[in-house]
């Protein structure tokens, strides 16, 4: 049973429930109209009288009567839930509010208070306060962390050490000092007296490069959850965690829970701009900069999500290369960052010899390898091919005059700076033309990687360093399961991007292939 201010759930809602009686039966709250809110924590619970829900969920909410405690419903679920865990949605209009309109006002914020059918500047006023208080709470939430986790962290030298402190809270005290300023700067461009005149989306504009900082929160945040797990394990921890919430008079939820609300907040921040374009009128001045926020923002929330992408998927490569014996030349992450195809070919020797070989498609180069039938999904190093300075020649099938052999689904590789020569055979045509398919989108994936530095350097120096300092780990028997997941998700990998031309699988003859990289 849950304890709210040293008294029983129940015995909380008992001036504002009359029919929970006796105190362990409860008889549902008859809903006259609905409200919505939205989740902002997860709530987990295993008692059936209450209500779980994850962050983000929508709740239709029927009693708000107690201030603490709340009924509604998502889906066929029903139960009471945290007031604190939740945010009224805006502009809901005032049927939507049930018939408790003073105990909705007193608990909703400035964006929900409204008593009268909504015009076209009450409801922007009403989204310009939500993303102004929204910022608000969030820069306070950020400060908390910071003030009441972090800065106790460190004086624990005994406990927590720079590297477990940053594996843990990632990049939050450099996202906090960017929030403050951003904050400062959507508030100078607030205007109090007529909130629906604010100017908003030059703010967005200005700082859309700044927001990319989210991006190495992310990919840090699964990192941090491991790190918490264990941490949790031990008693000590758990208690210095706890003490930490307790100072700092934080809502009750574990470390967890706090940490994951930057990662839900810039996936909120195109929500919010797309709800202020809906009511701003095109003649509004701040029309035009919010669409262009909006694209901004967007393009930030997918260049986090394929960086989160590249990044899962380098530390694949990594592994997959301790698989592979008798490795020579570079490390694989120099050049590479993920694999795009991947299948069994025959290549064809300068005496017209036929040698059957596993090549992987990743992006810059190709590598080949030959099976070792000793193990199970184990291969040997064999060679690669720089494909940002080679040139590709589709074959018609019949006899090849400078291999002086007979070939059918095959196509020429020409590597140029070596002047060194590649005949290869798919086993159909259909795996052909996947090939073909391939080989443009590498270029593709290539071109779009050095537009949006999708995978900075130190990423790649960061997953080299693990993959070195857990050698003796990953030579043993979880190592060929590793490979397995690789080669197994290569057909995720491998979809050719709609733009691509149907006239460049049937072509014939030559295409340049990309230029030399630059160092």
């Amino acid at each position: 049973m849950r304890i709210v201010g040293g008294r029983t759930l129940h015995e909380s809602r008992e001036n504002s429930v009359e029919r929970l009686e006796p105190v362990y039966q409860v008889e549902r709250p008859e809903p006259d109209t609905l409200t919505y809110a939205e989740a902002l924590w997860d709530h987990i619970t295993m008692d059936p009288e209450e209500l779980g829900f994850r962050a983000g969920d929508v709740i239709d909410v029927a009693d708000m009567s107690d201030k603490d405690w709340w009924w509604g419903a998502i889906d066929d679920r029903e139960g009471w839930f945290p007031a604190t865990f939740v945010r009224l949605r805006v502009n809901q209009e005032p049927s939507d509010l049930g018939l408790h309109a003073e105990g909705i006002l007193e608990h909703s914020s400035p964006a929900n208070h409204r008593i009268s059918v909504l015009n076209s500047d009450q409801a922007r006023e009403n989204v310009v306060n939500e993303i102004i208080n929204a910022e608000r709470e969030y820069v306070k939430h950020l400060k908390d962390v910071v003030e009441g986790y972090i800065r106790h962290a460190r004086k624990r030298e005994d406990m927590f050490s720079e590297d477990r402190i940053s594996v843990i809270f990632g990049n939050m005290e450099a996202i906090y000092e960017f929030s403050q300023k951003f904050l400062e700067n959507i508030e100078s461009s607030f205007v109090k007296e007529h909130p629906h005149q604010s100017q908003l989306g030059h703010c967005f504009l200005e700082c859309s490069k700044e927001f990319e900082i989210y991006s190495d929160y992310c990919n840090n945040h699964p990192s941090a959850s491991e790190e918490l797990k264990d941490l949790y394990k031990n008693k000590k921890y758990r208690h210095f965690f706890e003490a930490c919430r307790l100072l700092q008079e934080m809502i009750e939820i574990p470390l967890e829970g706090f940490l994951l609300t930057p990662v839900q907040k810039i996936c909120k921040y195109p929500l919010q701009l797309n709800e202020l374009l809906k009511y701003t009128p095109v003649t509004h001045p701040d029309h035009v900069h919010i669409q262009g926020a909006l694209d901004a923002m967007k393009k930030i929330a997918t260049l986090i999500n394929e960086r989160k992408r590249k990044m899962e998927s380098i530390e694949k490569l990594a592994y997959w290369q301790t698989t592979v014996e008798d490795w020579q030349g570079p490390d694989l992450l120099e050049d590479s960052s993920e694999l795009i195809y991947a299948g069994e070919m025959n290549k064809v020797n300068s005496a017209g010899w036929s040698q059957e070989r596993n090549f992987f498609l990743f992006d810059h180069q190709l590598v080949y390898c030959k099976k070792d039938l000793l193990k199970k999904n184990g291969y040997s190093y064999k060679g690669r091919i720089d494909l940002d300075d080679c040139e590709i020649m589709d074959l018609e099938d019949g006899k090849d005059t400078q291999y002086n052999v007979t070939v059918k689904n095959a196509w020429k590789i020409h590597e140029v700076s070596r002047e060194k020569w590649y005949l290869l055979v798919a086993r159909s045509s259909a795996e052909k033309e996947k090939w073909m398919k391939a080989f443009t989108n590498e270029r593709k994936r290539v071109k779009e990687d050095q537009e949006n530095n999708f995978v900075p350097l130190y990423w790649k120096r960061m997953v080299l360093n693990k993959i070195k300092t857990s050698q003796e780990k990953q030579r043993s028997g979880g190592q060929m399961n590793y490979q397995k997941e690789f080669v197994r998700g290569i057909p995720s990998h491998a979809t050719l991007p709609r733009s691509y031309s149907k006239k460049v699988q049937k072509k014939k003859g030559w295409f340049g292939f990309g230029n030399k990289k630059t160092k």
